[in-house]
Parts: C-alpha cells; sequence; structure tokens
C-alpha cells in the first residue's frame, strides 16, 4: 500500500508529508484547494506524462518522493524483473524529480530508473479511477479490456496476439507476390534491364576508390615531379651545392676515422652511418616514385570514361560501387523470386492458411472464455449497481462476431436500462455522468479481486450523485477498503464520513504567496470539516450536530 507521500515545489504546494493509513483515506477541501495536484504528484511516481508547467513558480525544480509497503506478489516479480529489491522491512521508495528545462530524475529506493521502468512497476502499485475512466465507458472499443480481465488468462491472450501477428507478416508477403500477369510482365522486365545494365558494367567493390586515387595521380603528376625534384637535390644535390647525403658521408667517414683513437664515439658513429644509409634509401625510392609518374593521356581519359559510367549508375543504383552490387544482387533474387512465382506463392499460401487457423483457433477459444466471463461479470455489476441506488437497473454485454483483428474475433459493448420496461441500448447513448460514475465503481469493485494492486485510488467518483446514491457509494468504497487500501477525493459529506482517514487540502496566501497545506484530521476537525461541506462557509451549531451524527452513525457502520 501507499504509505507516505512527500511532495516539493508541485505547484501550489511548497512542502507536505502525508501519512497513508489502510482501510479508507479521504481528501476533501474546497473546490481550487489543490486535492488534483496530490493526484498529479501520485500520476508522476507512476510514470505518467508530467509537465514543467508543474513545477512551482520561482522553484527549479519539483520532488515527489512515495514509500509503498506490503507490496503484493506481482509488484515484488515486476521490481525484481528490472534489478529492484524491496528494502529489509519490505517497503520500496520511488522518487521523480521534475526540472523546469523538461528534464526529469527518476530513482528506486536510491538507484537510477526511467520514467517508462516507473510506469511498468507503477501499474503493480495503484490502480488509479479519474473521472476521465468513467467517460472511456462511452467507448465500446475498450469494453473488451474489462471482460478480458474479468475471465480471460493473459497467457491465452499472449498467445494469441503473436499468432494474429504471424497471420499478418504470413498475408504482407503474399501481397506481396501476388500480382496479375500484366504487372508480373512489367516487374520482369524492368528487372531484367537493370539487372543487364549492371552486370555489363562488371562492378568491382572498390574500383571507384582505386580510379579515384590513380586519377588524381594523374592530375597532379607535374606538381608531384616538381615536388620530388625539390627533394632528390637536396638528398643529393646539383652542381652548385652538396646534398644532404654528401655531408652525412662525410660526417660518417669522419667519424669512423676518429673511432680508431675514441672507441666512446662508436655509437654515434653507428648512428650517423645508419641515417646514411636511409637517405641512400630514400633516394632509391624518390627515383621509382619519379619513374611512375609517367602516363599515358589516353589511360586518364579511360579513368575518366569509367567514372563518369559508375556516377550515371549510382544515381540510379545508390550513389557506391557497393551499394551498387547490393541492389544488383537483391534484384537477381527477386526476379528469381517472381520467375518461380506460382510455386512460391502455392508455398507461402499454405503457410498463410495454417498462420490464419491457428489465429482463428486461439481467436475462437478467447471467445469462449468472454462469453463465460461477461455472464458472470454481468451478474455481479447488476448486483453492485442496485445497491448503489439503481434497483430496476439492466446490464448486459452484448457480444458478436467480428473478423479477426489484434483482440480476436469479438466486438463487445456494454448496454443498459435504468429504467424498468425500457430496452438495453448503448452506454453512450443513455448514462448520465452520476450514472457512469456508480457503472465504473461496481465494475473497479468487481475487477478488484483479479488485480494484485493493493492500492486504489479513486477521483470524485462522486460526481453528478447525492442523497441515497451518495451514501451507498460510499459504503461499497468502505467496503472495498476492508482488503484494499482506497483513497479517495471527493466534495460529500456522505463519503467522507465513512473514511477510516480524513485529509482536509487548505489552501492559502501568506505573504502574496500561494501555499496549499495537507492535514489529518481528528474527531473535531471531522466534524468542523463535514459541516463545512454540508453548510459552506456559514458553520452553525445544528450542521455540527448533523456532523457530529454522520460520524457516529459511520463508526457504527464500521464496527458491524
Amino acid at each position: 500500500m501507499l504509505s507516505q507521500l512527500y511532495i516539493e515545489n508541485i505547484a501550489v504546494i511548497e512542502k507536505t508529508g502525508i501519512d497513508f493509513h489502510p482501510g479508507l483515506n479521504v481528501l476533501t477541501g474546497e473546490t481550487g484547494a489543490g486535492k488534483s495536484i496530490v493526484i498529479d504528484s501520485i500520476n508522476a511516481i507512476l510514470g505518467e506524462r508530467t509537465s514543467r508547467e508543474l513545477v512551482r513558480t520561482g522553484a527549479r525544480s519539483a520532488f515527489v518522493t512515495a514509500v509503498f509497503s506490503d507490496l503484493g506478489e506481482q509488484a515484488v516479480h515486476k521490481l525484481a524483473e528490472f534489478g529492484y529489491v524491496p528494502e529489509e522491512d519490505g517497503s520500496v521508495m520511488i522518487q521523480r524529480e521534475i526540472h523546469t528545462d523538461g528534464k526529469a530524475v527518476c530513482r528506486i529506493n536510491g538507484r537510477p530508473a526511467t520514467v517508462s521502468v516507473l510506469k511498468e512497476i507503477g501499474v503493480m502499485l495503484i490502480s488509479i479511477h479519474g473521472q476521465h475512466e468513467s467517460y472511456d465507458l462511452l467507448s465500446p472499443d475498450l469494453h473488451i479490456r474489462y471482460i478480458d480481465r474479468m475471465g480471460v488468462p493473459e497467457a491465452l491472450l499472449s498467445e494469441y496476439r503473436a499468432a494474429f501477428s504471424n497471420m499478418q507478416h504470413m498475408k504482407s508477403a503474399l501481397d506481396a507476390f501476388d500480382m496479375d500477369e500484366a504487372q508480373k510482365a512489367r516487374q520482369i522486365d524492368l528487372l531484367t534491364y537493370q539487372i543487364n545494365e549492371l552486370e555489363a558494367a562488371g562492378l568491382r567493390a572498390g574500383e571507384q576508390e582505386e580510379l579515384n586515387k590513380t586519377r588524381t595521380r594523374y592530375l597532379n603528376s607535374e606538381k608531384i615531379a616538381s615536388a620530388i625534384h625539390t627533394a632528390q637535390a637536396a638528398l643529393n644535390g646539383e652542381e652548385s651545392f652538396d646534398g644532404a647525403l654528401s655531408a652525412v658521408a662525410s660526417a660518417s667517414d669522419a667519424l669512423s676515422e676518429a673511432e680508431k683513437y675514441l672507441p666512446e664515439i662508436h655509437e654515434l658513429s653507428e648512428r650517423i652511418k645508419n641515417i646514411r644509409y636511409d637517405l641512400e634509401d630514400c633516394g632509391e625510392e624518390l627515383r621509382g616514385f619519379s619513374s611512375e609518374l609517367e602516363y599515358d593521356p589516353a589511360d586518364l581519359e579511360r579513368i575518366e570514361d569509367r567514372l563518369d559510367v559508375l556516377y550515371r549508375l549510382g544515381l540510379k543504383y545508390g550513389g557506391s560501387v557497393e551499394n551498387m552490387i547490393d541492389f544488383l544482387e537483391k534484384s537477381q533474387a527477386q526476379l528469381e523470386d517472381i520467375q518461380l512465382s506460382d510455386e512460391k506463392i502455392l508455398q507461402m499460401t499454405k503457410e498463410y492458411q495454417k498462420a490464419k487457423a491457428e489465429a482463428e483457433r486461439l481467436a475462437k477459444k478467447i471467445s469462449a472464455c468472454r462469453k463465460e466471463a461477461a455472464r458472470a461479470f454481468t451478474k455481479r455489476v447488476k448486483e453492485e449497481l442496485r445497491f448503489l441506488d439503481m434497483p430496476n437497473i439492466d446490464f448486459q454485454v452484448q457480444q458478436e462476431e467480428c473478423p479477426l483483428n489484434p483482440f480476436g474475433c469479438d466486438k463487445l459493448q456494454f448496454l443498459i436500462s435504468v429504467n424498468a420496461g425500457e430496452p438495453a441500448k448503448p452506454i453512450a447513448k443513455i448514462a448520465s455522468g452520476g450514472e457512469l460514475s456508480r457503472i465504473m465503481l461496481s465494475i473497479k469493485t468487481v475487477l478488484a479481486g483479479k488485480d494484485d494492486i493493493d492500492t486504489l485510488i479513486f477521483d470524485e467518483v462522486d460526481t453528478g450523485i447525492s442523497g441515497s446514491a451518495a451514501q451507498k457509494v460510499g459504503l461499497k468504497l468502505h467496503e472495498v477498503a476492508g482488503h484494499r487500501q482506497v483513497i479517495c477525493v471527493t466534495h460529500l459529506a456522505q463519503i467522507a464520513a465513512l473514511a477510516d482517514t480524513q485529509f482536509l487540502i487548505k489552501k492559502q496566501v501568506r505573504e502574496n504567496k500561494t501555499f496549499t497545506d495537507v492535514a489529518e484530521l481528528d474527531y473535531e476537525g471531522r466534524k468542523q470539516e463535514l459541516a463545512r461541506i454540508m453548510g459552506g462557509a456559514q458553520i452553525t451549531p445544528l450542521l455540527l450536530e448533523n456532523a457530529a451524527e454522520m460520524l457516529r452513525l459511520a463508526k457504527k457502520h464500521g464496527s458491524s
């Protein structure tokens, strides 16, 4: 469960800490006090997208820390999957820092984590039902996921998704080969022309680089010859001066003579002698380069022509010779496939039919599971809705067969009738905001036992309800909180009175700055807050008396 939440510099919250408890935790406060900011902070911990606008004005960054304890088995396994383990006391700490430049830093038990990892782990820790989720019920395409959670094994769904993907891959490959005779003839003509043109060019890997290198040498032969001549003159000398080789030779001969009388000079003499030999070798190599500079202008013309051919082919087939060779090989393989297409299509058709049959088999198996799950789901949801002050409700799951798609072969949608004698119709055509909230609460209640999630958060589940319906919603939340931690944001006294723990979120202005504080209420604080919810700013003794009675009845309910 969520044990602690620390928020710093998120919107109007400068610093606050909340110690949540088991059971039903309720957040109340004036509209605009900052209840949604607490939910936004929890969403940040769960890896949801955040905005730099969340950072409090004047601050460089915002910070959220959440501590979870008594983790469920699935959560522990998911943590281990990413290399994280709970602390010795079984808790895990998740932190997220949001900067004004858009960057975010995430940590799990002090170790770095990514936002995507937070998201995968978060879904195992908390399930949040916000106002927007009720409106998901208006989209029939989303109804199938509730039935699947009710009674379709995830392993079966995963197996089907893999089979459907394989079938689609086979179909795409088959479609690529399946062409009419005229189209096939045109494709053969094009490929044949391209192959003949490339084969006639006699392409060789590395040829373009070699030709460019030779061309550069030919075009700059005069510059190269001049440089070599200068180097040779420096080494060998000319009529007007001696070269370096002559000077080094004289030095070597002199040291060899001196060595007879000064043996210690032997090493230096050998070094000079080696320099002499190296210079002689350099002179020989320069003569070799000089002789290679001569070329026939016809050779340069042939190189230019060849490079022009390669350039024009490169514009059509991929730039470099290596790319053109790759294009040629692929074209040859494609032509061979087309020429053998009848046999190939027959083989691929068999493979596709086999893949399709497997996908259909799994889809039918899933459909049967959905039929059973829908029956149990319908029965349970009706029971919950009748408890929530909708005695004449008729809730149905319409299941129709449809072509194979990523979800199987079923089209599902929820139908309801809220008045006796009226036919059931799609939810989107009938349900009001209050009815949507109660339907979603019923679904959450039914599915709670299917998920290994210890914390459920309801953000204003009381939308559109009042009176007896509100009382029933509060009782249902309290019932769910008997085996799950529930955190609820509400504007209704009937729900707040049933809380095991109540927090007041209050906005204040201090020194021309707005601050939001969160405080856990004691009995007197709860009585004052319930009276405010019922009566507004003017709290009378009668309102306080009514609030006390609500708390007394709620306590009686909790002990019963």
